[in-house]
């Protein structure tokens, strides 16, 4: 699969929690960096995620704000 974003982050599925209706994924990106995406629980299922399988999170935003104190 190509695709046009550059923001794909490549990392190790670390757990997958299905619900009813949605599915929450955590990947690590790297030793102590993990990303966790809430996605449909029929994608989760169709892509057969599993800890321990590779994949890569894209990420899509318009904005990203930083805060400070």
């Amino acid at each position: 699969m190509k695709v046009s974003a550059r923001n794909l982050i490549p990392g190790t599925v670390k757990s997958v929690s299905i619900g009813m209706v949605a599915a929450e994924v955590v990947i690590e990106a790297a030793p102590g960096v993990e990303i966790v995406s809430v996605i449909t629980k029929e994608s989760a299922e169709a892509m057969g995620l599993k800890a321990g399988a590779k994949v890569n999170a894209m990420v899509k935003a318009t904005s990203v704000m930083i805060v400070t104190d």
